[in-house]
């Protein structure tokens, strides 16, 4: 452990230590209930439905002996709360993106996703497959959490904006609002950079607190009502190209469990990642198509912009190989996105591209 993570790990044992008063997870006849906080208000479309998913899974698939009970925002602690909150034990476990906790520990960006990373499929493949699952474990031991991934929004749209981007200076002095290692990017590329939760969002992009934001996808920007704000979309971004989200427990609390009730939060993760990631991708072309017919006008941006989105990025990423368990996971986690491109590009990608120029679509 470098010194930087023994400092945080110090850090968290004082917390927990001060929540070691708190009440302990209710415990009635062989059944338990664990405090499931979140990052989303209840009913956000795509994240609070991931949520839903797992808690409703643990209790199916349980026989009610497991059972979470979830709360949003405010109704325990604040959204961006929720890794402190379970890290003390001041509740069991939290459904949030891990990138939100960047400032405790860089590696937690690659828990949900870093710039020009793995799509869902390939971030699946790194964790289950290529080491990403003990490598959050590792990192999770750090701070007294054990990490479960448990939803996918696949590839986040690059933003709303009031203007159009023809240039990479016209990111210079914009209010935006992008969370984790991309709004470090956009940082360096002169934007002022602001995270702020997704239930204030609509109220800060129409207030003008924000000249343009990031959030999920057609599904969930169209429920969140960016499109009345808003009308520039930018439909690919380089910052979330398969975007995952956590639901981890207190590690405590998790070495308390049975195996059964273990292998029932683990499985049920895995499920919600599968369920919520179709969710997403079978609803976001009509929901984009709705998005159009209200006059919202798609685009891309330019080859030069994402050049200097690659420029950028490839500064931040390096900025962080001074912390060692950062650099294991950098090197695993690109490992493991190098040998699946090696496949997906030769059969899934040219596929694709045949299937268009047949079939035109």
């Amino acid at each position: 452990m470098d010194r930087r993570s023994f400092l945080r790990a110090s850090t968290v044992g004082a917390g927990a230590a001060a929540a070691s008063t708190l009440a302990a997870p209710a415990l009635a006849q062989g059944s338990r209930t664990l405090t499931m906080v979140t990052s989303w208000p209840r009913g956000f479309a795509v994240l609070d439905d991931a949520a839903t998913y797992f808690e409703t899974m643990v209790g199916e698939l349980s026989g009610g002996s497991l059972t979470i009970d979830k709360k949003a925002p405010g109704e325990l602690v604040g959204a961006f709360e929720v890794f402190d909150a379970v890290s003390s034990g001041q509740a069991d476990l939290y459904h949030s993106a891990d990138y939100y906790f960047i400032s405790q520990h860089p590696g937690y960006a690659y828990y949900t996703a870093v710039p020009f990373g793995g799509t869902a499929q390939e971030v699946s493949n790194w964790y289950y497959h290529g080491g990403g699952e003990e490598l959050h474990d590792e990192l999770g031991s750090i701070f007294n959490l054990k990490g479960l991934l448990a939803g996918n929004s696949g590839s986040q749209s690059g933003g709303w904006f009031r203007n159009e981007i023809n240039s990479a200076d016209d990111f210079n002095g914009l209010k935006f609002r992008m969370p984790g290692l991309g709004g470090q990017v956009l940082g360096k590329m002169g934007a002022s950079v602001q995270n702020i939760p997704g239930g204030e969002l609509y109220q800060a992009l129409s207030s003008g607190a924000l000249d343009g934001l990031e959030w999920v996808g057609p599904m969930a920007d169209e429920r969140a009502g960016f499109q009345e704000v808003a009308k520039i979309y930018y439909t690919a971004g380089f910052h979330e190209p398969g975007s995952a989200l956590a639901a981890s427990v207190n590690l405590d609390v998790w070495n308390e469990l049975s195996d059964q009730h273990k292998a029932i939060l683990r499985y049920a993760s895995m499920a919600t990642t599968q369920i919520q990631l179709a969710e997403t991708l079978a609803n976001n072309g009509a929901a984009l198509a709705r998005l159009q017919a209200q006059g919202v006008k798609t685009l891309q941006f330019s080859d030069d912009v994402w050049d200097a989105f690659g420029a950028a990025s490839a500064e931040v990423m390096d900025e962080n190989m001074d912390d060692e368990l950062f650099a294991k996971i950098r090197e695993s986690f690109e490992a493991s996105l190098a040998q699946s491109a090696a496949w997906i590009q030769k059969s899934d990608g040219y596929y694709v591209e045949q299937r268009v120029r047949v079939l035109g679509g």
